[in-house]
């Protein structure tokens, strides 16, 4: 038996973060992942993430993953245990893993699981046929092995899982035929839908799947409407072509072994399911033993390595091999920045939740809001913002025509993200100092320049120059799709719900290091479609 000082259990976000911050402080940590390679849902996340600039907003999963890797491995207080399956733990606090076809035995002083999540599954007839996946695995097949789980998908659900990898799956060159929420609105980030809407993708609330149709294999879906209360609405079945059926209908905390050690768990809907009991430091009802992560309720990935970041250092503190102030300042910074974070609109969920824990996140920073809102309840429905969102969010015509290009926020929803705010040069986008506003673009400030095109991880900035010409606008849309179009070639033009506008032509292409592989694309169109054109598409047959 090998006696350890902290075992961190579970390599993804949360348990790399715990694990650094811990190893930091000199605590010498074992990092035990079941799988062959670190990284747990980092690895497949090729999109940018929200949140703050401090906590890696802006920047896509998979680059953050290579961050931390080099990290654990530049760190000599890290020993890393890959294809290591933790089989069980003990009264006793024995620690049992299973590596390389052997069961070993550790006595850690310390534990820390950060296990994450499992898939939620969903009843409906022939759910069990070929080519039924869950997200995470469609995700999987895509972005770590390179596989095409299909042609022609329907995603069923709606909250930034369903709508991340909806985007992933047209970026692969896979249509989505729709995506199905039961809800009456969408559960994701606006910004999210809003891009699948202006690349044409359907997205169907108050709406549940009822059956898969085929034989051998899934052939199709039938859909119908709900009502209010959740009901089928008798004669609204319809018939969905597909080929896959993709399943993002919520995750539940893995918390099996922390229940063979007898932590004490309570259910709390708002978390994803079981939960173990916690304090603010992350300990749990067995004394040195953490949590972090989804394992301790379903949240972002941001907020799992800030949690994972107070475990490993609540940890140090105890052990304390360094200054117990200077650990102490720290996990009162992380807890900060956590309660930012859960603070705004889309962190009540997740504040109930923890309020049922005992736990009373976000008290200080609700009061700093803005007392703008705007009425997102069509965005919502739809992923299709309303006149007055707009209007409230565009210059004025004379401003338009009185100045050069500008650039032009299509973000309505209050959610915890600064990229833009961090990227302008000159101080032109604000959130009146809470992450979680909305951000404003001040147009006497703003020169145009579009930097900030490239840096929104929801691709709703957009640069506008009406009077190009005498009968022609530019609008500079973010692209992320291959191939890229070229300087002069000629491309199909859409609005915010993907329906076709006109023909236009590419002027120019930002698309380096500094893009970070979001091309800042510059289309000229005819002028009176400027506040219409958001998206385009390079016509088949025309890319050369």
């Amino acid at each position: 038996m090998q006696n350890l000082e902290l075992l961190v259990v579970g390599g993804g976000p949360a348990g790399l973060s715990a694990a650094l911050a811990a190893a930091n402080y000199g605590i010498k940590v074992s990092l035990s992942e079941e799988r062959e390679f670190l990284g747990g849902q980092l690895i497949k996340q090729t999109h940018r993430f929200f949140g703050s600039e401090k906590e890696y907003a802006g920047t896509r999963g998979i680059d953050i993953l290579k961050k931390l890797i080099d990290e654990v491995n530049k760190n000599n207080n890290i020993e890393v245990l890959l294809s290591s399956r933790v089989l069980g733990i003990y009264e006793d606090n024995i620690v049992t893993i299973l590596n390389d076809h052997k069961m070993k035995k550790y006595y850690p002083q310390s534990i820390i699981f950060a296990t994450g999540a499992s898939e939620k599954f969903l009843a409906f007839e022939n759910n069990d046929l070929p080519g039924i996946f869950g997200a995470g695995a469609v995700q999987t097949l895509m972005n770590v092995y390179g596989v095409l789980p299909a042609t022609n998908v329907l995603m069923i659900g709606s909250g930034n899982i369903g709508l991340i990898v909806s985007y992933q799956l047209l970026q692969a060159g896979v249509k989505v035929a729709a995506i199905v929420e039961a809800a009456p609105k969408i559960g994701g980030y606006s910004v999210h839908a809003s891009k699948l809407r202006r690349l044409g993708v359907p997205i169907l609330t108050s709406h549940t799947i009822k059956k898969a149709i085929g034989k051998e294999k899934v052939e199709g879906a039938v859909i119908c409407e709900l009502d209010s209360n959740w009901n089928e609405v008798k004669g609204t079945e319809q018939l969905i072509k597909c080929d896959a059926i993709c399943l993002s209908v919520g995750l539940t905390p893995l918390v099996d072994l922390l229940k063979q050690r007898k932590v004490k768990t309570t259910y709390v809907s708002e978390l994803g399911g079981y939960v173990p009991l916690r304090d603010e430091n992350m300990e749990t009802s067995i004394k040195n033993l953490f949590v972090a992560g989804d394992v301790s309720g379903i949240e972002e990935a941001t907020a799992a390595m800030i949690e994972g970041q107070i475990a490993g250092l609540s940890v140090a503190k105890r052990i304390g091999k360094n200054s117990k102030d200077e650990i102490e300042e720290r996990i009162e910074e992380a807890k900060n920045e956590l309660e930012l974070l859960r603070s705004g609109p889309v962190g009540k969920k997740i504040r109930k939740g923890l309020s049922k824990l005992g736990l009373n996140h976000g008290k200080n920073y609700n009061e700093k809001f803005s007392e703008e809102a705007l009425d997102i309840s069509h965005l919502m429905k739809t992923g299709v913002p309303s006149e007055e969102n707009l209007k409230n969010k565009l210059p004025s015509e004379e401003k338009v025509f009185d100045k050069g290009p500008i650039a032009i926020s299509e973000c309505f929803q209050r959610f915890p993200c600064d990229p833009c705010v961090k990227s302008c040069l000159f101080n032109a986008i604000s959130e009146n100092a809470n992450i979680n506003n909305i951000p404003y673009v001040d147009f006497e400030k703003c020169t145009g320049c579009g930097i900030c095109v490239s840096k929104c991880p929801g691709l709703a900035m957009f640069v506008i120059h009406k009077n190009f010409s005498e009968t022609t606008s530019v609008v500079i849309m973010p692209y992320e799709f291959l191939p890229r179009p070229h300087k002069g070639e000629i491309v199909k033009v859409f609005d915010r719900e993907g329906k076709y506008l006109c023909d236009g032509k590419v002027i120019r292409i930002l698309d380096g290091k500094f893009q970070d592989k979001t091309a800042a694309v510059s289309i000229e169109i005819p002028k009176e479609y400027y506040l219409q054109a958001r998206n385009f598409k390079v016509e088949e047959g025309n890319h050369g």
